[in-house]
């Protein structure tokens, strides 16, 4: 019998550290980390505070809803409805572990063994792994200009195991913000079809338009359809503090809530307390941070020239990430570590955001560059532009 967990692929963040393990940096050279989109600075000081403070409530300590804080429930249902301009009640809001659990709970909820789900590739590598674990098909959905997901070729592609079409924006790993447009296209198609739409919007604090993404919530029958993801980990430093968010119909938290008290219980309290305060008082320091990624973004794009000159290709920008396709013969899954070892960089390949075997993979990297500022940015194109490899042949060559 074959275990769930052998039916899927390592973690790639942990492969990739393994690559610097007996690895010395020069002092000239030292390790440049773009492989991770987690902040590695801790919340802000009065954030630390009120977390302390909340040390001293012995409720902190205790078990609570498997659902979340009513109170943090309540203050994601007032600002989502207000920031997207449609009626979220606190009953259609689950607090979850992280955002990787809310993605494994809606999964929960909606597939059987041998079931599928529609992923854009690349793809958010744990979205497929926890697909694989669960027994349920990852339909790859390959992206095209723009790194943009088609709607038609998603319609296509739905059969009658379809049970969900999973999209991120902004983009792991591709950083592109979906348009509002296509969003709704895809949501049209899921109603059409009776499927749900699930949408991670783990990094919509670092898009770089104004307003509301998209208008989904607005249709008073979201609920029947939409099912929406969010992570407090980026926003306000709290990776290591386990809190997301699931927004759904109260239907499908009840089936979620099953789920939840068998795995976490409950997430973190301390996180959940913190993600409260955040969301109170925080709005003026968010807004700064999201200034600061956006500038890195601007740096990506305003720099990219030096290794456009050199046959490298930037085929998406934003939020926490830049997406590349290199020029070189070498496929990206031996590329990436030999940049480790060449340029004391270390990032992921694009293999490991496809399926196995396909070639657009072995073309490409993932920059993660959200703790690198303007000099990391130009540090990181000084070291890839004097790579010395074999080129790729040029596209249409004998």
């Amino acid at each position: 019998m074959t275990a769930r967990t052998s039916t899927t692929f390592s973690p790639p963040v942990m492969e990739a550290r393994r690559w610097i393990d007996g690895v010395t940096f020069p002092d000239d050279r030292p390790l440049l980390n773009v492989s991770q989109a987690a902040p590695v600075d801790p919340p802000p000081p009065p954030l630390r505070e009120a977390m302390a403070e909340a040390l001293d409530d012995p409720a902190t300590h205790l078990y609570g809803p498997v659902l979340g804080l009513p109170t943090l429930r309540d203050e994601v249902a007032r600002q989502w409805s207000e920031s997207y301009g449609g009626q979220i009640d606190a009953g259609q809001v689950a607090i979850t572990a992280g955002c990787n659990q809310a993605f494994a709970t809606a999964i929960a909820s909606l597939c059987g063994e041998g079931d599928e789900v529609l992923l854009p590739t690349p793809w958010y590598f744990n979205h497929k792994m926890w697909l694989d674990m669960s027994g349920v098909t990852a339909v790859p959905l390959p992206q095209g200009a723009g790194l943009l997901p088609d709607p038609a070729a998603a319609e296509a592609a739905i059969t009658d195991r379809t049970r969900a079409i999973a999209l991120v924006t902004p983009n792991n790993p591709g950083g592109v913000e979906y348009p509002a447009d296509l969003v709704m296209e895809f949501y049209a198609i899921a109603r059409k079809f009776c499927i749900a739409l699930i949408l991670d919007e783990t990094y919509r604090d670092f898009d770089s338009r104004t307003g509301a993404p998209h208008q989904l919530f607005t249709d008073p029958d979201w609920p029947e359809t939409l099912i929406h993801l969010y992570s407090f980990s980026k926003a306000y430093r709290l990776t290591g503090h386990r809190v997301g968010a699931m927004i759904a119909s109260r239907s499908r938290l009840a089936e979620a809530e099953k789920f939840l008290d068998s795995v976490s219980i409950c997430a973190p309290q301390l996180g959940q307390r913190a993600a409260l305060w955040g969301l109170q008082n925080l709005g003026q320091w968010l807004a700064g941070e999201r200034a600061e990624i956006l500038d890195r973004r601007a740096a990506i794009e305003e720099g990219f020239g030096r290794l456009a000159d050199k046959g490298w290709r930037l085929l998406g920008v934003g939020a926490y990430f830049a997406y590349l396709e290199h020029p070189f013969a070498i496929p990206s899954d031996q590329l990436a570590p030999e940049l480790v070892r060449r340029a004391s960089v270390l990032m992921l390949p694009g293999t490991m955001f496809v399926p196995e075997g396909d070639p657009a993979g072995a073309r490409q990297l993932r920059v993660a560059f959200a703790n690198i500022d303007r000099s990391g940015i130009a540090t990181l194109y000084d070291r890839l532009a004097v790579l010395d490899l074999p080129l790729a042949p040029a596209a249409g060559a004998a």
